[in-house]
């Protein structure tokens, strides 16, 4: 077998395929080593976290991961797609169309209601009539029934970090990235959250890369990548089922 065929066979294996990937940052004559040789693989239906200290690059790899940024060399590969070669379109395209976002702040549109913020992704994607009747399905699927019409200043932070979950799964999507996505929730709010995305993940076999400081998003993870100074320190799965331990 071909070295070119045995990497394309292991691509179709790995959702995330990322090898000796660098990410430089310069400020004027400051060159900053965001990610030094990360090599990582992913498979479908995985529940990981990213863990490490502040500044040890969890964020830019995501932000790679999820076409946000360009690496600085190293190979990257997103859904079977080399996002090293993509031009910005394209990369705006996978991630309108194959990935889904959870950020620490929201990022919902103020002006929208719960409903219309998950149809709007929807609408960008091409979805049609029955855009609305998706929107109501993955809300009502995530407790937020009698919260569709609210706009976000309606809603406690729990319902709207739940809503920004509904938006990111309506198009059920392989891949959802989340950065911090417990961050500005209390102890049962983050734990509804985890415990809805871990259903999710069950359920739909969407997989979850977060990066998180949480010790509540690493007991739930199912495998745990630490970095340290923008390499991976360590790799570790865990033997158990999540919920056996929360």
């Amino acid at each position: 077998m071909s070295d070119s065929v045995r990497h394309n066979l292991q691509s179709l294996r790995n959702l995330l395929s990322i090898k000796d990937v660098t990410k430089v940052y310069n400020t004027g004559k400051i060159e900053t080593h965001a990610l030094r040789g990360v090599s990582l693989d992913v498979k479908a239906g995985e529940f990981l976290a990213i863990v490490g200290p502040s500044g040890s690059g969890k964020t830019t790899l995501l932000n790679l991961i999820g076409a946000l940024d360009s690496v600085t060399s190293g190979r990257l590969e997103v859904l079977g797609k080399d996002v090293t070669r993509m031009s910005k379109r394209k990369r705006a395209d996978l991630r309108l169309r194959g990935l889904g976002f959870v950020f620490q702040a929201y990022n919902l549109v103020p002006v929208l209601t719960a409903r219309e913020n998950v149809e709007f992704v929807l609408e960008l994607q091409g979805v049609g009539e029955e855009r609305s009747k998706r929107a109501v399905e993955v809300l009502e699927q995530l407790g937020l029934s009698e919260f569709a019409d609210r706009r976000p200043n309606k809603l406690s932070g729990g319902q709207q970090q739940r809503v920004a979950v509904a938006r990111a799964v309506a198009s059920m999507p392989k891949l959802v990235l989340a950065d911090e996505p417990t961050a500005n929730l209390d102890g049962e709010n983050a734990e509804t959250l985890l415990r809805l995305m871990l259903n999710l993940n069950r359920e739909h076999g969407i997989t979850f890369v977060f990066s998180t400081h949480d010790p509540r998003v690493v007991a739930y993870a199912r495998r745990v990548v630490t970095l340290v100074d923008g390499a991976v320190a360590r790799d570790e799965e865990k033997p158990t089922d999540p919920e056996a331990s929360s």
